[in-house]
């Protein structure tokens, strides 16, 4: 009532014009409000939005385009696109040659640079932040450990050591890339499609849909993917790539910001007789899922042991099919197609740049311990996320319920940062 007896009196005053400064004062947070409460609910705005934007037509005049807006918004609110390398490929069997003659620019997808970046992370010769443990644990016939690491742009990355008992690389490198079977122990993999493939190098192409939470739609991923060999160590690159040819879709949203690579090699086993039948997998992961880094760190210190275990399960049931006489799948066909490369070469790869990192052997870090930093999740853009979605995405009271919930938790979080 204070506010609003002020607000009458300036405007009841003998000269507007002198009240001037006094109502901006007054409008200004209330167009900010406004501008905010636009951009929150265009971040997070519902299916039928999505679907009445689509089906609503302008007539042609020379509007603005929505790529020329976006150049203009914060990087943050869009997905950070991943280009691949080119180089001359032919498409495989099976693949659209359609498909083929629209992205022929962008052959090959994955190259020696990208070989290049995974050989330095393997060889902690990146240069990049240094890698803090968060995790070590094991089972009867595994051993895991992981480290994190967040560097000044992009995503969090994660890097993993995890030994299989009695397991070859070359078991280890088919199951990687047998997607087909993937989609039997995988149950968050909901689409696996090859669209193209280099019969010369082994390089291929994938669409990948996987499911997400009830709160966000599914993700897809048109990911480039290709192996080397070197010595008796296979370096497998995945990564995100454009394919023009394939549009985008409201839903699944696309996530263009993927790289998932790993190193195979086999190690000494832990048991302590001396033979080299266990295998070890180094890999490094990062990604913009187009969801606040702190609910997918979260997410991933709550599901990581749990996915691991289930890869190893998923591991045993491939192992026992192939030497039951199972025959390959087509896309475990496809990984022993691959480059080989000297172990001169790849030394020559390692060593290219001087820049060297350490790995950090000291306890996880708890949030106290945090330092801040400008990729922590503003509380008011959580809360005001956390209602605005909590307003579209569903009417029940226990939806509502959990999402203030894990608002309130990272509200929280910032106090603590």
């Amino acid at each position: 009532m204070a506010i609003i007896g002020a607000l009458l009196s300036i405007i009841q005053g003998p000269n507007l014009w002198n009240a001037l400064p006094d109502l901006m004062v007054f409008v200004a947070p209330l167009w900010v409000a406004v501008l905010f409460g636009v951009l929150v609910g265009w971040v997070w705005r519902p299916t039928w939005a999505n679907s009445a934007l689509n089906n609503f037509t302008i007539p042609a005049t020379n509007y603005p385009s929505f790529d020329s807006l976006k150049s203009q918004l914060p990087s943050c609110f869009f997905s950070v696109s991943d280009n691949g390398s080119v180089e001359d490929c032919s498409s495989g069997p099976g693949s659209d040659s359609r498909l083929s003659k629209l992205d022929v620019e962008n052959k090959s997808f994955v190259g020696e640079g990208d070989l290049k970046h995974l050989s330095k992370l393997v060889a902690e010769k990146d240069g990049g932040p240094a890698w803090v443990k968060m995790m070590d644990r094991s089972t009867n016939n595994m051993s895991y450990q992981a480290w994190k690491r967040e560097p000044e742009t992009g995503p969090p990355q994660y890097r993993s050591r995890t030994v299989y008992e009695d397991m070859s690389p070359e078991m280890m490198r088919d199951f990687f890339w047998d997607d087909e079977f993937r989609l039997k122990w995988d149950d968050m993999l909901l689409e696996a499609e090859t669209i193209e493939e280099c019969p010369k190098d082994g390089t291929m192409v994938v669409k990948w849909v996987r499911k997400f939470p009830f709160f966000c739609s599914d993700r897809e991923y048109i990911i480039g993917r290709r192996i080397w060999e070197s010595g008796k160590t296979y370096f497998c690159v995945t990564k995100g790539v454009q394919y023009p040819s394939i549009p985008r879709r409201t839903k699944p949203r696309r996530v263009d910001l993927y790289y998932s690579s790993w190193s195979i090699r086999a190690v000494e086993s832990r048991k302590g007789d001396g033979q080299m039948n266990a295998c070890e997998v180094l890999l490094f992961h990062h990604e913009d899922m187009g969801i606040p880094w702190e609910v997918a760190k979260l997410g991933v210190r709550q599901g990581m042991w749990g996915a691991v275990k289930k890869i190893d399960r998923g591991l045993r049931w491939y192992q026992k099919e192939i030497e039951s006489g199972t025959p390959l799948t087509h896309c475990a066909y496809m990984a022993h197609i691959h480059s080989k490369v000297s172990t001169k070469r790849m030394k020559y790869l390692e060593n290219a740049s001087t820049d060297s990192q350490e790995i950090e052997t000291s306890e996880p870090t708890t949030a106290n311990d945090e330092k801040p930093s400008g990729k922590n999740v503003p509380k008011l853009l959580v809360v005001g996320g956390a209602i605005a979605l909590a307003c579209t995405i569903d009417r029940g009271l226990l939806t509502k319920a959990v999402i203030f919930g894990v608002a309130r938790r990272f509200a929280k979080m910032g106090r603590r940062l």
